[in-house]
């Protein structure tokens, strides 16, 4: 049992946590409604009419469009490829097995200036080889994408490793002691066991994607996602009051998938999984 000045301190120390988070978010959200284009504290007078004038804006339509595509492509592309690294560290003993896993890990804890840049001049090498010049690869959206899988294939192979390590070995086992080939056995054991764990790995991949910068702007040229276009705008003062508006925007959106995403990564997959797997153990007795 805390004393008092324990609970005191616990409760102001999360307190300033969450001032030291929120407090910025919360003066773009309301700068996002001052009537005047200049920043001056206390704001004098209040307005929505720069929400409409941010929709209407063809540029902004546009980087929103590009984001999510490149999103939900970055996203798809990690869920592939780390889904099926994660089954290969968990199920199988090979050599090198904990560098794969660490290699694979690594990517999120560079920095991400400098995997831009060598991701930026991989690019260039190879779009100046003959075989990127038969397929005319250039910086775009293709290119995101491929920077972007970089970093979300940590957050869904991280997911997916974990929940397969919680859930029992003895699921698996039972179902080929029944007769059930890989695919059988992945479909309607493996696959309902960790399902929660890769849609979370998958919307936080999302979000990660769609409000990424860094990587983004080594690996764009031309195109212009949300982010992008909040960095390019937000060095022109007449332009910062649309800025406001997107980056709220921004924040209200990614708080869907990081909110569902934190509700699933400890969904009823896992204990269902428990149950079956004692079920299975006994039934075995």
């Amino acid at each position: 049992m805390e004393s008092r000045p324990a609970r005191i301190l616990i409760k102001g120390g999360s307190l300033l946590t969450l001032a030291f988070l929120y407090v910025p978010l919360a003066i773009v959200a309301i700068y996002a409604f001052n009537d005047s284009i200049g920043q001056s504290w206390p704001i004098q007078d209040y307005t929505t009419k720069w929400f409409g004038i941010a929709f209407r804006e063809a540029t902004v339509r546009e980087a929103l469009f590009t984001s999510l595509q490149v999103a939900l492509f970055a996203t798809t592309l990690a869920l592939v490829l780390c889904s099926a690294a994660a089954f290969a560290v968990h199920r199988f003993d090979f050599f090198g097995r904990n560098t794969v896993s660490f290699l694979l890990v690594l990517p999120i804890a560079l920095p991400g200036i400098v995997t831009a840049i060598a991701l930026r001049s991989t690019i260039e090498t190879i779009a100046g080889t003959a075989l990127g010049q038969r397929f005319g690869l250039s910086f775009g959206v293709l290119t995101i994408v491929i920077g972007h899988a970089t970093f979300c294939i940590v957050v869904v192979f991280n997911n997916v490793l974990a929940r397969l390590r919680r859930t029992p070995t003895s699921l698996i086992e039972a179902s080929m002691d029944l007769g059930a080939d890989g695919w059988q056995t992945f479909r309607f054991v493996t696959f309902p066991a960790i399902r929660s764990a890769v849609m979370a790995g998958a919307l936080l991949a999302f979000a990660l994607s769609f409000d990424e910068i860094i990587v983004t702007n080594f690996t764009a040229g031309s195109t212009v996602t949300l982010p992008k276009f909040i960095y390019n705008s937000v060095r022109l003062p007449r332009n910062r009051p649309v800025v406001n508006v997107v980056a709220v925007v921004v924040v209200l959106l990614m708080l869907i998938p990081v909110y569902l995403a934190q509700r699933l990564a400890g969904g009823p997959d896992v204990q269902a999984a428990a149950a079956k797997g004692q079920a299975a153990q006994g039934g075995e007795l």
